[in-house]
């Protein structure tokens, strides 16, 4: 009788989700964490301190955010928003995923305010609070999708699923060790959204649409490019021209609960619309500033996404083949969600190659699929299940790749934690060198990509690796006629005459040229070296060099160097020539036609001699 109780309740599957809870609830609250509201999480959940804490969503006080910055040290630069054209700092993201923080800042700010921990929003209440809200995504996510799959498959089959899903892919990472983030959170929307849209498709009560609205609501306005998530309840169903029609009947017959579902869509985002206008004067904005990134449309990445040793989909999450090997069994089995399964799996590996930083930043595989895994265990399942009738020997040998490559996604977890690989500087030569181990060397690490990721300023500490030429140098002993008068004789460096900076000119442009005819490398170095004789205190206010890339004639990694504040931490002497160098790293270009410019900007208006420039470029590879 218990062994039939047992079936009935669907043993396996629910062991299976019972080892994971217990799993996510050992690694999540028995070892010590990091005050996990930092850097892209930062930036998330800052509507909901700054509207319900200080009552200033504008964030025109900028004291209050600095000094949280300096109390808290959240992120090491604060690219979590922008000032926009209103005089308010916009947010960088979208309020999505401040709605999924939401229950857990009310709740640990209530904590907060009846104990001695400051109710500032980011004290450690609100810390936990968020690590707390984190797991709860996680485990109504498994439960969701184990919830999905039980409509399609076994319950043994379901269980296999939701193991090699967890323990055989980056969701583990992200669901333990970076579980704060969006796409943990996202994964558990995605499973919702396709149990609504079966349960929905199954009963047709208004209650399951209206569910289906907020949840794909929240979910697009949390990563506003999973937008695609509406190709699934769309194109349920449909096999063909003949279920095609029957859709569009189906839809016309329940017209009021679709019109129910738009309405609930739009509330939604109207909220993210309303904060664009009252903060930015307008109703749509970019709030990515930052030219350096964003979608390139007609040149994705999508060969790297899935197989470069950088961060390849395939080579680092390699049981995902047979996902996707799935979808052949779901077209055979399962037609009618065939189609929206596989165009959201297109579509959406499209959109995540297509954005330029295609590697994600600092993450171990590719952290922007992780919330398709939900839709991706349906062909898993499927291939699992059509594995299930073959003979003995296939099975057994999935079996054993299955195990390998749960050992190998646990194990290079662990070296991901451990900085053994890195998170996005990963190249052929180092993977071979530290596979299966679990030290590394300096020597090592010279395979890695270049650091782009440099405390304080930049500087090219060793030369060794790199040859270096010169660009161009400026001994200003040749007058150009457009600024002949600004060349003096009066004093120089070197040589007769050297050139002067007055009230009169603001910039002197120094270089310019594209990457490509820059360098063949990913990267180079440029130092920039000269002699500058500024003729008083006064003067020495705001002279700097500026270094920068343009895309498509917006700036991205500028950088400059204010004379009064040397990189040497030395002051400059007035009426004195003093040599200065300035090194220079390459951004990641969006394009190779992007193009470096150098000038002096003489912000500050005074006189200044400058004289004898160098500027060299240092690229990979040995010296002549």
């Amino acid at each position: 009788m218990l062994g039939l109780k047992l079936s009935r309740i669907k043993a396996h599957s629910l062991q299976a989700v019972g080892l994971i809870t217990l799993c996510v609830l050992i690694s999540r609250f028995f070892f010590p964490h990091n005050n996990p509201i930092n850097f892209d999480v930062f930036g998330y959940y800052l509507y909901l301190p700054f509207t319900f804490i200080y009552h200033d969503l504008g964030l025109s006080n900028m004291a209050q955010l600095q000094e949280i910055l300096d109390t808290y040290n959240p992120s090491v630069s604060f690219y979590q928003a922008s000032p926009g054209p209103a005089g308010y700092w916009i947010m960088k993201y979208s309020m999505g995923m401040a709605f999924l923080y939401a229950p857990f800042f009310f709740l640990s700010h209530l904590f907060a305010l009846f104990t001695a921990w400051p109710a500032d929003g980011f004290s450690l209440p609100y810390q936990w609070g968020i690590i707390i809200g984190s797991t709860f995504y996680t485990l109504v996510g498994l439960f969701a999708l184990r919830k999905v799959l039980l409509k399609f498959f076994s319950d043994k089959t379901t269980a296999i699923t939701l193991l090699l899903l967890f323990f055989g892919t980056n969701y583990f990472d992200q669901s333990i060790f970076n579980a704060e983030l969006a796409h943990n959170h996202l994964f558990t929307l995605y499973a919702l959204v396709l149990w609504l849209t079966i349960r929905w498709h199954e009963d047709r009560e208004q209650k399951h649409i209206l569910w289906l609205a907020v949840v794909s609501g929240v979910l697009i306005l949390a990563r506003p490019s999973e937008i695609i998530v509406l190709l699934i309840p769309l194109l349920w169903g449909v096999s063909g021209s003949s279920n095609l029609k029957n859709k569009l009947t189906l839809f016309k017959q329940h017209k009021l609960q679709l019109l129910s579902f738009v309405l609930v869509l739009l509330l939604i985002g109207s909220l993210q619309v309303a904060y664009w206008k009252i903060f930015s004067s307008d109703y749509l904005y970019y709030s990515y500033t930052n030219a350096g990134e964003g979608f390139d449309f007609l040149a994705p990445h999508t060969l790297q996404t899935l197989f470069s040793f950088r961060k390849g989909w395939f080579v680092y999450t390699p049981l995902m083949v047979f996902a996707v090997w799935g979808f052949y069994f779901t077209h055979q089995y399962k037609r009618e969600i065939f189609y929206p399964l596989f165009v959201f799996f297109l579509l959406n590996l499209y959109l995540v190659s297509s954005w330029s930083c295609w590697w994600y930043a600092n993450c171990f595989s590719q952290r922007a699929l992780v919330q398709s895994y939900a839709v991706m265990a349906i062909p898993l399942g499927y291939f699992i299940q059509r594995l299930s009738k073959s003979v003995s020997f296939y099975k057994g040998l999935f079996a054993v790749a299955a195990f390998f490559l749960i050992v190998l996604n646990l194990f290079q977890t662990w070296q991901m934690r451990n900085n053994i690989l890195s998170g996005d500087r990963m190249t052929f030569a180092y993977y071979k060198k530290v596979f299966a181990k679990t030290t590394t060397s300096p020597e090592d690490q010279k395979l890695l990509l270049v650091n782009r990721w440099l405390e304080g300023k930049e500087i090219l500490e060793d030369e060794s690796g790199y040859k270096s030429r010169v660009l161009t140098d400026f001994d200003f002993e040749n007058p150009s006629k457009k600024h002949n008068r600004f060349f003096t004789k009066e004093l120089s460096h070197n040589g007769k005459t050297a050139f002067q900076f007055d009230s009169t000119l603001l910039y002197f442009n120094l270089f310019e040229s594209s990457f490509e005819a820059l360098t063949e490398e990913d990267h180079a170095w440029l130092r920039i070296e000269f002699y500058v004789f500024p003729q008083s205190e006064r003067a020495q206010k705001d002279f700097l060099l500026a270094v920068s890339f343009q895309h498509r004639g917006k700036t991205y990694k500028y950088k400059a160097l204010n004379i009064r504040s040397l990189p040497e931490n030395r002051s400059l002497q007035t009426g004195k020539w003093n040599k200065i160098s300035f090194d220079y790293l390459t951004p990641e270009v969006r394009s190779e036609k992007d193009v470096l410019k150098i000038y002096f900007w003489n912000r500050g208006r005074g006189t200044v001699l400058v004289d004898d420039l160098t500027l060299t470029v240092f690229e990979p590879g040995k010296g002549e």
